[in-house]
Formats: C-alpha cells, sequence, structure tokens
C-alpha cells in the first residue's frame, strides 16, 4: 500500500497492452505495486502467463487476455475481459507498438501501414472501445506511449516516428475531449530504454555510444524506471494534469 493516498490505486482496474515485456510490464508491475488491478493484452500467452504470475505475487487480481491491437474485434474483446474480470476499467496504458521503417523512398505500402496502423489508429481504437467504462466508473485515466522520435525525426524509422508524432497529438486532442469525462489523457516518452526492441543497440556499438553521449544520465534506462511515472498519470496525484507528454529519457531530449 502507498504511503501517499494520493498514489494509492487500490480497488481500480487497469488495461495494459503489450504489458507481457519490456516497457508495458514494467509499469504493469509499477500499477500493481500500487494496488491497481491488471489485465495484460498481448498475443504470446506463455509471456502474458508468467506476468500475470508476478502481478499476482503483488497482492492484487491479475488476469491476461491474448490480444492482436490490429485486430478491433480483439481490442474490443480485451476491454470487455477486463470488464468482466474486475467489474470496470479506470486506467488504460497503450503500449502495443513495433519498429521499423528504412531509407523513406524504401518502404513500402505493407511495411508503412503495419507501423501506423499498430502504433496509432490502434492505440485511438483502444481508447474508443474503453471510452464508455473509462466515463462511467467518475475518474478515467489513459497513458498512450510515444517515443523520443515523437520529438525527432529519423532517416530510418519513418513510419514509427510519424506514427510516434501522431500519438502526442492524439493524446492532446482526446485530453481536451474528454477533459468533460473526468477523463484524463497524458502520453510518456521513454527514451532510450533496454528491451527487446532496443536489444541490438543496447548490447553496444558506434549507435549506443552516441545515445549514452547525449543522454545526461549517462546510461540507457530499464523497463521499471516508467513505473513512477505510469503510477503518477495513473493517480489521483495527476487529477489536475491532462494532455501532456512526460519524457522518461535520463535528459535525452535536452541533452
Amino acid at each position: 500500500m502507498p504511503a501517499n493516498p494520493l498514489f494509492d490505486l487500490t480497488g481500480t482496474a487497469a488495461l495494459v497492452t503489450g504489458g507481457n515485456g519490456g516497457i508495458g510490464r514494467g509499469i504493469a508491475l509499477g500499477l500493481a505495486g500500487a494496488g491497481a488491478d491488471v489485465m495484460v493484452a498481448a498475443r504470446n500467452e506463455a509471456k502474458n502467463a508468467a506476468v500475470v504470475a508476478e502481478l499476482r505475487a503483488l497482492g492484487i487480481r491479475a488476469e491476461a487476455v491474448a490480444c492482436d491491437v490490429l485486430d478491433l474485434a480483439s481490442i474490443e474483446a480485451a476491454v470487455a475481459a477486463t470488464v468482466d474480470a474486475f467489474g470496470r476499467l479506470d486506467i488504460l496504458v497503450n503500449n502495443a507498438g513495433v519498429a521499423g521503417g528504412g531509407r523513406p523512398e524504401s518502404i513500402t505500402d505493407e511495411v508503412w501501414d503495419r507501423i501506423v496502423d499498430t502504433n496509432l489508429r490502434a492505440v485511438f481504437q483502444c481508447c474508443r472501445a474503453a471510452h464508455p467504462h473509462l466515463k462511467a466508473g467518475g475518474r478515467g485515466k489513459v497513458i498512450n506511449i510515444g517515443s523520443m522520435y515523437s520529438l525527432f525525426g529519423s532517416p530510418r524509422v519513418l513510419p514509427y516516428a510519424a506514427s510516434k508524432g501522431g500519438v502526442i497529438q492524439l493524446t492532446k486532442s482526446l485530453a481536451t475531449a474528454w477533459a468533460r469525462d473526468s477523463i484524463q489523457v497524458n502520453a510518456i516518452l521513454p527514451g532510450w530504454i533496454t528491451t527487446e526492441m532496443t536489444a541490438g543497440v543496447a548490447s553496444g556499438g558506434p549507435m549506443h555510444d552516441s545515445i549514452v553521449s547525449r543522454t545526461p544520465a549517462g546510461r540507457f534506462g530499464e523497463p521499471e524506471e516508467l513505473a513512477g511515472a505510469g503510477v503518477f498519470l495513473a493517480s489521483h496525484a495527476s487529477d489536475f494534469v491532462t494532455g501532456i507528454t512526460l519524457p522518461v529519457d535520463g535528459g535525452y531530449a535536452v541533452g
């Protein structure tokens, strides 16, 4: 139980897409540690089960649902499963995402659609599906996961950067639309975090060294270091905070 009641999530229910690994797992564990019940929605059922065991060990209710965010029916089923399991939905964390790209002139429509649909369209669809339940609970929280590429361009990951830039504008627009429903919508912009997605860079090499030299903290972050921002944006402590983008990046954005 958190010492400060502002950060106490006891009695709330959260849905975390892509919550079975990396940043999603880090935030899910943070929410559970603050008392929230957690539904993990991701495709890999073995990884889902492993994270559910970790979450339950923290003394909260946790479940998992197989979910492909490219399938609207799957999204709607994940929202329904959360409400069925916990009786409510108060917190939505839109973490599921993919990277990729290449030189702009060589990007195919298939690659563009897969990345943009996963990272942007699905975020909107998850928000839309969750909205009536977030509103009904009287204290809805949406946390979208952007990226440093929400802020910076890149010659190598154009569709990823475009989709994550769109997440910022989606966040701001939903924040203004849903404030009347007592729903706060914010985004976290992770810096370079050690995950499966960044493993090739985090292991070393010129790009790794360039990133670390630019980052005032002098290192890559760990997924668990997103938990504090997640708990803050999910809790009463952020009830007057909406439409913001919060970098959790060791200072990379200002380095």
